[in-house]
């Protein structure tokens, strides 16, 4: 027989809806709060993480919408951003909040801190003590002044894409429990997935909109097709810009003239 005044609802409803518990002291609440989610508001929390990053309309609002679900689904954490490095280009920072942006930004520009450590290792970093921690002694300051105390980063790999991590920046010293851990890298492993997926619909959106432009190119040039991916790839370029903002341009103008 269930447990009485326990009404469990479908996962799909979402995470706040999951579960009704009797009425808990303070501190019996907190400690819960600490302990991470029951079993079936773990499968709700993946789920709602589904619908949002394949609901999102690109792929940089679906790393925002990561940054921030991650911060409301792991308690303790006051900062939740995610690093990602492409290749031949400078790391990138997405972040659920403005506290805490000190952290980044310093371990950006000396390449060194808990999420690039990650990100490069493909291992979970932690810090349980920013203050004292001696692998990142440049950190300290900003972290006492932002009240930020611990940081766990575990790893993302976005297939065909980037690697990267997702860093919680914690309001108390210590590592975070072994629940809220397990929650923080489900999440953090289903994002993987999805990410990826949404990746893919942008090669393929970006692919289909530079056959479009090569298209207006050889109508416009009358010239061959290795020509016109040429035109194209010079004028970017001239222009020092990416060849697919490129083509949104090309199609972007055709469609108004023709309208």
């Amino acid at each position: 027989m269930s447990a009485p005044n326990r009404r469990i609802s479908s996962p799909l409803r979402g995470p706040a809806r999951l579960l009704r518990r009797p009425a808990k002291t303070r501190s019996a609440a907190r400690a819960a709060a600490l302990s991470g989610p029951h079993a079936v508001e773990l499968a709700g929390l993946l789920h709602e993480l589904s619908v949002r990053l394949l609901g999102a309309e690109s792929f940089a609002v679906a790393i925002e919408r990561l940054a921030a679900f991650v911060a409301g689904a792991v308690p303790g954490t006051v900062r939740c951003s995610v690093t990602l490095i492409g290749e031949g280009g400078p790391p990138t920072c997405t972040a659920n909040a403005a506290i805490g942006a000190s952290l980044d930004t310093l371990a950006y520009e000396l390449s060194t801190g808990p999420g690039l450590d990650a990100a490069r290792s493909r291992a979970l970093t932690t810090a349980d003590d920013l203050y004292t921690d001696e692998r990142w002694p440049h950190l300290a300051e900003p972290a006492r002044a932002a009240g930020i105390h611990a940081v766990v980063a575990i790893p993302l790999d976005v297939p065909r894409a980037e690697v990267g991590a997702v860093s919680l920046y914690l309001d108390r010293a210590g590592a975070l429990g072994p629940d809220p851990l397990i929650t923080a890298m489900a999440l953090v492993n289903q994002a993987e997935v999805l990410l990826g997926e949404l990746r893919r619909r942008d090669e393929t959106s970006t692919d289909a909109t530079v056959d479009r432009a090569v298209g207006v190119i050889i109508a416009q040039r009358g010239c061959g097709v290795r020509e016109a991916y040429d035109v194209l790839t010079e004028t970017a370029q001239r222009l020092g810009i990416d060849r697919h903002a490129v083509a949104d341009r090309l199609v972007a103008a055709a469609a108004a003239r023709n309208a």
